[in-house]
């Protein structure tokens, strides 16, 4: 199966857009039955496993999204990797977090003058020949230059580059044919509305290259999550994908209506799980937070709950290290997964909790 590709896409987003809205309008006011429609809500089977899902690759020990960093993670026995997904001017879905380059790259300094009038240095601006030939680095807050996490790879040290979707998704296979583990990726479509503004269909887009490395079915071994729900319903009804998608809820007031019983029925209508910030479920001191018992009422729906994030330098007040709060939120709270930037740690949390 394929979706058209490249020569119409821009010519479409804004037809698809207006698709987009109808999607939205339909699914999310038009389900107030709560329950799960066939083949787009998660199975108990699906809570069995607990999961590691390496954030960003092993972003703890190298550049975040660098295939260095995919590796890393894959061999610290993490079960998912995950991938921010932006484009390139033309059409390229690269592995980025963030819909900017001046955080994780030196684009400033190879490309003093392509920045936007915010300041800011657009991924979609640039080609891929020329995103690859900036280097990536730890990440630095744009507006200071300052590291954010002081004590990892030195900034400026050993050479790292910008991988695209595909690549990071054929570094991924090659080694599962070459260990015979199964290792599966976790994308994360960013910014599809900025992209849509922008006149490209990113949705369209990574479905083609996941379809096109086989990824097709509810079988698959994927995750396709997103912060945008418009997103996420587009995958489901407009394209009509099966494959397992993640409604992300950050810890906004924009996402309030996600955590209720009725916002959760709505989620459960296109989605197999839900990314909750840890703060919808715990507080920072380890009391926990009264939405509705988040963990239980979501699973009690089909869907899986994989938190983020999970990293050993940003503790909070109540657990005194990683493998302690990891240890909570698997076996006392129950979750399904994490999203850590420390994947070995708590790989070696969930073999000691299965012993």
């Amino acid at each position: 199966m394929s979706l058209p590709h490249k020569s119409a896409l821009r010519h479409r987003a804004l037809v698809s857009a207006i698709g987009m809205v109808l999607a939205v309008v339909a699914a999310w006011h038009g389900a107030g039955t709560g329950a799960c429609l066939a083949d787009r809500c998660g199975t108990g089977a699906e809570t069995a496993r607990k999961i590691v899902i390496a954030h960003r690759g092993a972003s703890a020990y190298l550049p975040e999204h660098t295939l260095e960093a995919a590796s890393m993670a894959y061999a610290m026995g993490a079960d998912f990797i995950e991938q921010d997904v932006v484009l390139t001017k033309d059409l390229v879905p690269i592995v980025l977090h963030d819909i900017y380059l001046n955080a994780t790259t030196n684009v400033r300094e190879v490309f003093p003058d392509r920045a936007r009038p915010d300041r800011r240095w657009y991924a979609i601006d640039f080609a891929l020949s020329e995103v690859k030939a900036l280097r990536v680095n730890e990440r630095v807050n744009p507006a200071t230059g300052i590291v954010v996490f002081t004590g990892r790879f030195p900034v400026g040290k050993s050479k790292f580059e910008v991988p695209t979707l595909a690549e990071e998704i054929e570094l991924i296979l090659g080694l599962n044919k070459s260990t015979g583990r199964n290792v599966g990726i976790y994308p994360e479509i960013k910014g599809s509305a900025f992209h849509l503004r922008e006149a490209f269909d990113i949705d369209r887009i990574v479905l083609n290259v996941l379809y096109e490395y086989g990824y097709r079915d509810a079988d698959s071994n994927i995750f396709v999550q997103s912060f945008e729900a418009h997103c996420l319903m587009r995958l489901r009804f407009e394209f009509g994908t099966k494959l397992r998608l993640v409604q992300l809820i950050a810890g906004s007031r924009d996402y309030d209506a996600m955590v209720t019983r009725e916002g959760l029925d709505k989620v459960a209508t296109y989605a197999n799980g839900i990314g909750p910030t840890t703060s919808r479920i715990m507080s920072s001191r380890g009391q926990a937070v009264d939405n509705l018992s988040l963990v239980r009422e979501a699973q009690a729906r089909g869907l899986v709950v994989h938190p983020y994030t999970f990293r050993a330098e940003a503790l909070p007040s109540y657990a005194r290290s990683l493998e302690e709060e990891l240890r909570r939120y698997y076996f006392e709270i129950g979750v399904d997964g994490v999203f850590t930037d420390n994947p070995d740690i708590a790989h070696r949390v969930l073999q000691e909790g299965e012993r």
